[in-house]
């Protein structure tokens, strides 16, 4: 009898090739040793609030009474809610159509893209069109939408930076497109060479390969660095030269632990460089809720925003949309809420400023205890955690254990990793899951853990490592940049 539909010999071919690395082989090994009872430090995912971060309260309690609207009847409503929050949630749900279990337009709502076009243009200081902005199920929705319209077939190319987010070369190779890498130093603080750039499109058109477009994520994930005014002039003009589309990844922009490179977003630079390049640079950008101070992974909000696209592809994109009818409306609250948060004079504006420069402060602090941890260790080296909410630390690895790696048919990194979480119980991900230079090892993982953990979870790591180096000594020299 010939296969079945969903038999595994049968499936679309495209989905057998997606990888995600960030729950792969590493978070499954992980999640049977939990159900063993072993204690699990899960630093392999950027999940603020599951690593104990805590809810922001003035979002939670407008959305709350959004979910309740019975609440806002009750005449002892005052004793629970501040009055800002009730006015709130009264106007996001004088914005719907029936309050947060009715669809919304699939762009998502009018008022709240209004919001999100005035947060832009405050950032910015450049209008923004609410029209041209898309309410997504997180930003991830919203990169595979994009990646989707663009990519045609395995002949097209997207320009994507190494290390990368997995979340990329999976969308890519679902859609049945070619990914096109461009490596980052890592010497220059991972930072991104324009020779290398056109290396690699030259590379990849010698193959027959269209390059349409090109990612950046800033501040970078998993590498944490945050790209100059310059540096995204350079790519910027790059992209209008070559004819190329910019996806400009900025989850990241509230999680800034230095002050030399403030977050500059894709477009503030685009729009400052003029004609005609601020006119002919097709650039979307994507934001969320779930990073930052904020950390609502869990709600599934984000956006993307358009420039310089036509109107009839942005109908087409719209058209797609419309097919999964509505983003989740309550995400689009906690959007509205994130791009529109308490002003000065408000009830709950001191708590919201205390609570999140808190949560900042302190994330500056872990990404330095985690650099210096790290950079305490025989054989480890790790650039400083610029922003985002990662270290990805450089493991260089003796022989021996790259041999012993072989024997066991793992992927050194990989062996190294779980042999990491056998021992210490942090569940980290690979950089070969992430991409890196051939014979140069890494691993990624978050700063999250609770700053009064992170001391320990260092020593930890820092006990594991050195005995691991230790019983794999080599005079043969070790991997490295």
């Amino acid at each position: 009898m010939s296969p079945k539909a969903l038999d595994y010999e049968s499936l679309n071919e495209n989905v057998k090739k997606v990888q995600y690395a960030v729950r792969g082989e590493l978070y499954l090994r992980a999640s049977e040793l939990q159900k063993e009872g072993k204690k699990i430090i899960f630093t392999n995912v950027g999940n603020p609030h599951a690593l104990g971060q805590k809810p922001l309260t003035f979002p939670r309690q407008v959305v709350a009474l959004c979910q309740a609207p019975f609440l806002l009847d009750d005449p002892n409503v005052g004793l629970f809610f501040p009055a800002d929050a009730i006015a709130k949630a009264k106007h996001y749900l004088s914005l719907t159509s029936g309050g947060l279990g009715a669809y919304s337009d699939s762009r998502g709502l009018p008022g709240v893209r209004k919001e999100v076009a005035e947060f832009i243009e405050r950032r910015d200081g450049y209008p923004s069109d609410p029209e041209l902005i898309f309410l997504t199920d997180g930003a991830s929705k919203g990169v595979m939408q994009i990646l989707n319209t663009i990519i045609r077939g395995a002949g097209d190319g997207v320009l994507v930076p190494v290390p990368q987010y997995p979340l990329y070369s999976a969308a890519i190779s679902l859609f049945g497109g070619s990914l096109v890498p461009y490596y980052l130093e890592e010497t220059a603080n991972w930072g991104l060479d324009i020779n290398d750039l056109r290396q690699s499109v030259a590379e990849a058109r010698s193959k027959g390969i269209t390059v349409r477009a090109m990612v950046i994520i800033n501040p970078g994930n998993p590498t944490g660095q945050c790209l100059s005014e310059s540096n995204l002039r350079e790519i910027l003009r790059y992209c209008y030269q070559e004819n190329l589309a910019l996806l400009g990844d900025e989850v990241y922009q509230q999680n800034i632990y230095q002050d030399e490179r403030p977050f500059v977003s894709a477009r503030k630079v685009l729009m400052g460089m003029g004609p005609p390049i601020s006119k002919e640079v097709q650039l979307v950008s994507f934001h969320t809720v779930s990073k930052g101070y904020w950390g609502e992974c869990g709600q599934r909000g984000g956006y993307f925003e358009m420039t310089n696209i036509p109107p009839k592809t942005v109908d087409e994109i719209y058209k797609v949309a419309s097919v999964s009818l509505s983003p989740n409306v309550p995400a689009q609250i906690f959007m509205g809420l994130m791009v529109n948060p308490p002003k000065p004079g408000d009830i709950s504006y001191e708590q919201f400023v205390r609570e999140s420069k808190g949560i900042i402060e302190s994330l500056r602090r872990r990404a330095r205890m985690m650099t210096d941890g790290f950079n305490s260790c025989t054989n480890v080296v790790c650039n400083f955690t610029e922003g985002a909410m990662y270290s990805f630390p450089q493991i260089r690895l003796p022989p021996k254990a790259i041999e012993a790696a072989k024997r066991a048919g793992k992927v050194p990194d990989v062996f190294y990793c779980l042999k990491l979480l056998e021992a210490t119980g942090i569940s980290t991900v690979p950089g070969s899951g992430f991409g890196q230079k051939e014979g140069v090892f890494h691993l990624r993982t978050t700063i999250l853990p609770a700053e009064e953990d992170m001391p320990e979870i260092m020593t930890s790591f820092k006990k594991f490592n050195d005995e691991f180096m230790e019983q794999y000594e080599d005079h043969r020299g070790y991997s490295r940049m």
